[in-house]
């Protein structure tokens, strides 16, 4: 499958390096260590990527980061420019919210795994285009399918849109779990919404009660349920 993308991609020859086979053995007799070796693969893999106009005005890639075999995933849209100067996501006040909404259902950010639809920040933080995110969407499917998280919550339009297939919005799409490749998914407002309507809080604050519970439900590890905040 991994083959098959990198030619659909335009490669023709992917390097191999001897050294990675002591590493990749090891990684094997461990599922969480084999994950993060998968996901590291990867992240080198895309280190040079410039496919399209996002990857040649970057300052760092923007990968993702957390527990390689977390249980919940969050998926957003795109880098801003706090992330494009450090490599991680969600770290800007958007990123500070959303730490605040995962400690609230009893976890942390190390917990859970936290990634974008575009690996690149968009000019001005725009939402990314239809063409840039679906040239970064593989790379997304298979964060996905190394982690196989549980459950997934897409933060806004773009990550639920494109990871969906619907054109309904995510006011309509809120709150609803809808079950996709063995993953439930569950869309809510994206943090930088929130900044900018903070009483949307309550719904997002429901919504993640709702995943609390679902978790607890399946018997996956979370914490005690907290207040909004």
């Amino acid at each position: 499958m991994h083959l098959e993308l990198e030619r659909s991609l335009g490669a023709e020859q992917l390097p191999f390096r001897p050294e990675r086979v002591k590493e990749l053995r090891a990684a094997r007799r461990n599922p969480a260590r084999r994950k993060a070796a998968a996901l590291e693969e990867l992240r080198r893999e895309l280190a040079p990527c410039c496919r399209c106009e996002l990857g040649k005005a970057r300052k760092n890639l923007v990968f993702g980061v957390g527990r390689p075999d977390a249980d919940l995933m969050f998926i957003g849209e795109g880098p801003g420019q706090q992330e494009d100067e450090q490599g991680i996501p969600f770290v800007g006040l958007a990123g500070q919210l959303l730490t605040k909404i995962i400690e609230a259902i009893g976890l942390t950010r190390d917990e859970v795994y936290i990634a974008n639809i575009v690996k690149c920040r968009p000019p001005g933080n725009r939402p990314p285009l239809p063409e840039e995110s679906a040239l970064c969407l593989p790379y997304l499917r298979r964060q996905i399918e190394i982690i196989r998280p549980r459950i997934i919550v897409t933060l806004g339009n773009v990550p639920t849109q494109t990871l969906l297939q619907t054109a309904a919005g995510i006011t309509k799409m809120r709150g609803i779990f809808v079950e996709r490749d063995g993953a439930l998914f569950l869309p809510t407002f994206h943090p930088a919404y929130l900044l900018r309507d903070p009483a949307k809080k309550k719904e997002v604050w429901e919504d993640m009660k709702t995943v609390w519970a679902k978790m607890r439900a399946l018997g996956l590890k979370i914490g005690e349920l907290k207040s909004a905040r």
